[in-house]
């Protein structure tokens, strides 16, 4: 992934390269910064160069371009910084001001926090200008589904205009591939060379990984897990049947524990559902890195087409609002892991369930058709029948850490680590949050080892159900 940094302040560009040194990780293939009147901006990016750097007229600055879209961007207009974010967030974007009240952005906290020690996410379809939070009504996305929240609240988007598609099942099918379709074309022409796909042998990514295959000579798929993990397993099917050049990264129980200060350096969360589901996928990203530039995820396709278990037991009244809301939710959930497992090693990763096109569709489909008959995401599988075999087909969804054989191993390394009194003595954190588990604790203290006590955690997303304490 491309990242951008900067400030709202001439002559700064000492200052702007220390903040990219802070987001090196993230480029491949080069850097840049460039100086204003009323500016200093700079961005780093991957196997392309999916940026450009202009000044033209009032308006000068730089776009960060993921997937031939605009995702997270800094511009001059006039003379004020003008910072803007895509409907769902696909794209990290924070910002912050200096003791003399200098607006300041960064693709991650971490290139952030030498400048302040307050940060906040700009939300998702949103602008910021440094004094101003308001809906970004100019961003250039065919979407109808979204519109930011009040600039006040800091959240995510909520729908407007959502008038279902009432069209005969095989026709919504139809319309629907050819929409993922077009994502995915659009993703392979923006990257270039070779790519690859995370494989997990679910629903999601086996139809991207389908999807991707007839247009590349050579595809490579990734998937990681523990030894008879599920994902190994069904991942391996799939790309036995889609003749994909596949890697898998096995790994045991002693090499997650390992990576967890890694993954949380770069994830920049300690909520512990989200590290879990991180682990294996940072792994898999970096094994991908030694092989493509890009990489194809499944994300996105839970929250739009009702994936997950739970909503079986959502009203049908409700399960509509229900896809909204999680869906509004990945920004800094499971898109964050996204980004910042693809980030770490270099990688762009293209999300063509959060295409705009593909999205505003899928946010008009009956819920019926999502949740039909006890089968959950029915539509999308009606839609990729024929790419796929009967067996994935019909795999029912796993929890991301359960399908890679996480499962508890986390849990309980930190029940044998940190005692009920420390649990008790430290859940508490300075900004009056309090931890749910142990194993939240576990990942607090290696976040606050890289991070310091941190007071401003607004910008962090915590997982919607996640485990309480008992």
């Amino acid at each position: 992934m491309s990242g951008i940094a900067g400030m709202a302040a001439p002559h700064a560009k000492t200052r702007v390269e220390a903040m990219l040194d802070k987001l090196a990780h993230r480029s491949r293939a080069g850097r840049t910064v460039t100086e204003y009147e009323g500016a200093t901006v700079g961005a780093v990016w991957g196997a392309a160069q999916p940026h450009s750097a202009r000044c033209g007229g009032q308006e000068c600055g730089v776009d960060d371009v993921l997937g031939g879209a605009r995702r997270a961007r800094a511009r001059l207009v006039g003379d004020r910084l003008v910072l803007e974010r895509d409907p769902f967030g696909v794209a990290p974007l924070y910002y912050a001001h200096t003791a003399d009240g200098c607006l300041c952005f960064a693709s991650e906290v971490k290139a952030l926090l030498e400048l302040s020690r307050v940060v906040h996410e700009l939300p998702p379809g949103s602008r910021y200008d440094g004094q101003d939070l308001r809906p970004d009504l100019d961003w250039q996305a065919p979407t109808t589904a979204w519109a930011a929240q009040t600039p006040s609240s800091h959240t995510a988007a909520t729908p407007v205009d959502h008038r279902p598609e009432t069209a005969a099942a095989p026709v919504i099918a139809a319309g629907l591939l050819e929409r993922l379709n077009a994502a995915v074309t659009s993703g392979l022409q923006s990257g270039g060379g070779e790519v690859g796909t995370w494989l997990s042998g679910g629903l999601d990514s086996s139809a991207i990984t389908a999807l991707v295959r007839p247009h590349v000579r050579e595809l490579h798929t990734f998937v990681a897990g523990l030894a008879g993990a599920p994902d190994l397993e069904h991942a391996r099917l799939v790309a036995e049947y889609l003749k994909t050049t596949h890697h898998e990264v096995v790994v045991s129980p002693r090499e997650l524990i390992a990576a967890l200060p890694r993954v949380i350096y770069h994830l920049e969360s300690f909520d512990a559902l989200l590290v879990r589901s991180s682990i294996t996928n940072f792994l898999a990203a970096e094994r991908a890195a030694e092989y493509v530039p890009a990489v194809f995820s499944g994300e996105g396709g839970d929250e739009l087409f009702a994936g997950y278990e739970y909503l079986r037991s959502v009203p049908a009244a409700q399960l509509a609002a229900e896809l909204l809301d999680i869906t509004g939710r990945l920004h800094n959930t499971a898109l964050q892991r996204v980004d910042r497992s693809a980030a770490a090693h270099g990688l762009v990763a293209h999300v063509p369930f959060l295409d705009p096109a593909v999205a505003d569709y899928a946010l008009r489909i009956p819920p019926e058709y999502k949740l039909h008959d006890g089968v959950e995401k029915w539509i999308l599988r009606q839609a990729v029948e024929r790419l796929l075999p009967d067996a994935v087909l019909r795999r029912r969804k796993a929890k991301f850490w359960e399908g890679a054989g996480v499962g508890e191993q986390l849990a309980d390394h930190a029940e044998a680590s940190i005692t009920d009194d420390d649990f008790r003595r430290e859940r508490r954190l300075p900004n009056g949050w309090e931890l749910n588990t142990k194993e939240e604790l576990l990942y607090w203290r290696i976040f606050r080892e890289h991070f310091g006590p941190l007071e401003e955690l607004s910008w962090m997303g915590r997982t919607k159900g996640a485990p309480q304490a008992a």
